[in-house]
């Protein structure tokens, strides 16, 4: 695999990922689906609370409840 944006998303689909904002949101769930602008679609992971932690210094991430979309241009990164 390369390190280009879209090859790790490709390598990530259907598995669980968290997505930091640029607001500082952070979410948690599965990736379901990208484009080329970093569009994302997130899928709940079941049996997931509701926050769950994170991994930057004890900070939690938002277990999303439903299928969400977040736009490109507000990701700052995506963790697989």
């Amino acid at each position: 695999m390369s390190g280009r944006p879209l090859d790790v998303l490709e390598a990530s689909l259907e598995d669980p990922v968290t997505v930091h904002l640029k607001d500082g949101t952070t979410y948690y769930g599965i990736l379901a689906g990208y484009d080329q602008h970093m569009n994302v679609v997130i899928e709940p992971e079941e049996g997931v609370n509701d926050r769950v932690e994170g991994d930057l210094d004890g900070e939690f991430a938002v277990a999303i409840e439903d299928t969400t979309i977040i736009r490109g241009d507000n990701v700052v990164s995506i963790k697989a």
